[in-house]
């Protein structure tokens, strides 16, 4: 029995006690109920406040509304306990038969286990890592990486329509500035004052003279233009293929160009205009954001007639919703959280929600130590940490899982010394060792050729106080992951897979749950049972470790 199977009985037993005409809930009986883990593993597997939570609308008080659902629940199915604690609270014991259903839940479910249908419905676009194409990817942007391919992973898990999405910025004055730079490379000056620097402009540049030796003698224009095309492609396919050897594929390229040509841009003023929402004033034209909580009016088409910053975003923001995406979202880093009340005062003016067909995620700054100290700047980008250097340094694996593995909006400093331990101490090794642990049980009981019990499975085997506690881990990995989605907070999934893990070690060591006889010993019904445990255990860490896209090697 997992945690919402439990909410379920509940749920019922309350239907029960209103059907028997002694309890009355005027405002219904509620679908589900929060069911969680007791702080004392002495007060049972499960505790709810359920009776404190309706007591009042019931008109009793919650002791007595706690031992009346206690009373119906001790007959029902899969409960060996029910105790009412303090005010109110219920502590739960399941039964050992119904606590080990779960392992041969997990084995029936395979790869699915722990999905849910939270999201089905939801089409959304995540936009994410979006990082100019004026150099390689620095450590900030493959937090992104790591952090929103998770939360596409989990979304999907949930049931939700997924577009990965980047937006390519190839309009602006930035990219003007990379063309700049690369065109006075190719000519042998320094980089302009504003430009880029760093060896990779000089790769760029060099390899956009190889291929077209004419366009360092062109008129200016003529160059800085042959520069900046072919450069920018270099760049952005250099990006792409570091994104891909990360793990991180998009399913939409997005070119910011293509909303000035394609009139984008014009549609978006129109329909804000229509909306009431747009003014002219000092000859530009302003979007009224200031009444949709912003600090102030934002304008939006310059008196030159030139489209502002802003211009882009609104038709952006309108293409996503008219390609059908109920959900946008958008993850910036730290240094655009001031751009994010702009943000929703352009979606409420478009009519919409903020918060709900917008979201916007914020990440905080990466540092990377090396024996203690800031690793040093990458020798090529010049200026910044890359995602080569940072993946050179502790492998696909391992950076994923670290900039994954904590809260986005905090920020992280990341060992490199211990991100490459083969210790406990590291956090994607003690997981993976655990991963790869229950395939070498697995191969082992395969050699003694034992096998699953198939409906011989006798739950009520898996009795041990340690066996249970392994259960009762691997029973919250649905609603972990449903809270990770909820909450978009992939961390929560790694944080639940080291616990997951710790719960396996400690029952791997306790000799009363060994799931291989010893010596001459036969095979029992204890002993497959325990084979079904631990191929539940190896089913539940892939599939965690999958959300993340981190791999679970079966040999390390």
């Amino acid at each position: 029995m997992n945690p919402a199977q439990l909410s379920a009985t509940v749920v019922e037993a309350l239907i029960s006690l209103v059907e028997q005409g002694v309890l009355v809930l005027p405002d219904g009986v509620p679908t589900e109920v929060t069911v969680e883990r007791p702080r004392e593993a002495s007060h049972g597997d499960y505790a709810t406040n359920v009776a404190m939570k309706l007591a009042k609308k019931a008109g009793t008080n919650p002791r007595a509304l706690g031992e009346l659902l206690a009373t119906e629940l001790r007959s029902a199915a899969g409960i060996a306990q029910v105790d009412v604690a303090g005010p109110g609270f219920l502590n739960v014991t399941v039964a050992a038969d119904a606590q080990g259903q779960v392992a041969a839940d997990i084995l029936a479910a395979g790869a699915s286990y722990g999905a849910t249908p939270s999201l089905a419905g939801e089409k959304i676009n995540l936009e994410f890592v979006s990082a100019n194409p004026t150099g390689p990817l620095h450590i900030g942007a493959v937090r992104w990486a790591a952090v929103g391919d998770a939360l596409g992973r989990i979304f999907t898990f949930c049931g939700a329509e997924v577009t990965r999405e980047y937006y390519f910025n190839d309009h602006g004055g930035q990219i003007d500035r990379f063309s700049r730079s690369l065109l006075a490379s190719a000519l042998g000056e320094p980089a302009p004052e504003d430009g880029y620097g760093g060896q990779y402009i000089h790769d760029i540049a060099a390899a956009v003279v190889a291929a077209r030796p004419e366009a360092p003698g062109l008129p200016f224009e003529e160059a800085n233009e042959a520069f900046r095309a072919a450069g920018v492609e270099m760049m952005f396919d250099e990006i792409k293929k570091s994104l891909h050897d990360f793990g991180v594929d998009f399913d939409v390229y997005f070119h910011e160009d293509n909303l000035h040509r394609s009139g984008a841009v014009d549609r978006a003023v129109a329909r804000l205009g229509e909306l009431g929402n747009t003014y002219e004033q000092d000859g530009a034209l302003w979007l009224a954001t200031e009444r949709f909580g912003d600090d102030k009016d934002r304008v939006i088409i310059k008196s030159d007639g030139q489209g502002a910053y802003l211009s882009g975003d609104l038709a952006y923001y309108l293409d996503k919703r008219e390609r059908g995406f109920g959900r946008c979202f958008i993850m910036l880093g730290a240094d655009h959280h001031g751009y994010v009340q702009r943000l929703m005062a352009m979606c409420q003016a478009f009519g919409d929600t903020p918060h709900v067909n917008l979201e916007v995620l914020i990440g905080q700054m990466v540092n990377l130590l090396q024996d203690g100290a800031p690793m040093r700047m990458s020798k090529r980008a010049g200026t910044v940490v890359t995602i080569d250097d940072l993946v050179g340094a502790i492998g696909v694996d391992a950076s994923r899982y670290a900039l994954a593995r904590y809260s986005s909006d905090s920020p992280i400093d990341l060992d490199l010394g211990l991100w490459t331990s083969a210790s406990n101490e590291n956090p994607v090794y003690y997981v993976q060792y655990a991963h790869a642990r229950t395939c070498r049980m697995i191969a082992n009981a395969t050699d003694l050729a034992m096998t699953l019990p198939g409906e011989a499975f006798d739950g009520s085997l898996l009795d041990h106080d340690r066996d249970r506690a392994l259960l009762r881990a691997l029973a919250d990995f649905p609603a972990v992951v449903s809270s990770a989605a909820e909450l978009r907070e992939p961390h929560r999934i790694a944080r639940y897979l080291e616990d997951t893990a710790s719960a396996f070690n400690k029952w791997y060591d306790t000799k009363e749950c060994r799931m291989l006889p010893q010596g001459d010993e036969p095979v029992t019904s204890a002993n497959e049972a325990r084979l079904v445990l631990v191929h539940a255990t190896n089913t539940v860490l892939a599939n965690g470790l999958g959300l993340l896209g981190v791999s679970a090697p079966e040999r390390m």
